[in-house]
């Protein structure tokens, strides 16, 4: 579904973000892309909705190359990958209704689409009761279970998650992944970045390890050594 072909990313400062990676994921697969900040993790999820460019090398989903795409064909592409940042992105005056339905109607969902599809999302993550709160009467681990269901409402093929437990206690860490992982057993292929050695151990799975710029490792085995 997504390969990384020899990318590179140099900043003006010369500053390389990314150094010649090369990897793919499949549909339904688990990633976790750990490594320390600054090493480049992030650069290489923006890539994938054109956030960023490369300075050498092509991102492709399945046969796109995504830094060839038209506006259209990329607007139509972003749909059907979700993000989960780590700092939410909710809109403070909007009800956890309001916010999941903003990202519906940005797709053009009906208004019969949203109200049945709304709440069913928000059970998935176990907020069900939260529907008509506003983000400020919500905890930070709340708030990341709101941006996950406003990511997978549109069922996206993808979902992309930059350090989403990084503000949050290990309490409300394990019940990020563990949704996360639930989301990935109906289908949807996970991206997750992390520098959590605890996130890594508990998920387990395929683990791609930067350092510097560099993809240093792809193991399958679940674990975090660098």
């Amino acid at each position: 579904m997504i390969y990384y072909d020899k990318v590179s990313k140099v900043y003006p400062d010369k500053t390389i973000a990314i150094d010649n990676v090369s990897f793919g994921i499949e549909p339904k697969e688990f990633v976790t892309i750990v490594g320390q900040s600054g090493a480049g993790k992030t650069t290489l999820m923006k890539m994938l909705i054109a956030e960023e460019w490369p300075s050498d090398g092509a991102v492709f989903f399945e046969s796109a190359n995504i830094h060839r795409l038209n506006r259209r064909q990329m607007n139509k592409l972003r749909r059907r990958i979700g993000m989960v940042f780590q700092d939410y992105r909710l809109i403070p005056n909007k009800t956890v209704y309001e916010n999941i339905a903003f990202a519906m109607e940005a797709t053009g969902k009906s208004s019969r689409e949203v109200s049945a599809d709304v709440p069913h999302v928000l059970e998935l993550v176990d907020l069900g009761h939260k529907i008509w709160n506003f983000p400020k009467e919500l905890s930070g681990g709340e708030k990341q279970r709101v941006a996950i269901a406003r990511a997978i409402v549109t069922q996206p093929d993808i979902i992309i998650a930059d350090e989403p437990t990084g503000n949050l206690d290990p309490t409300n860490t394990y019940e990020i992944i563990r949704i996360l992982q639930k989301i990935n057993e109906l289908g949807t292929t996970i991206m997750l970045a992390t520098h959590n050695k605890g996130v890594v151990d508990t998920v387990g799975g395929r683990i791609i390890t930067m350092d510097k710029g560099k993809v240093v490792k792809d193991s399958r085995e679940g674990k975090y050594i660098l």
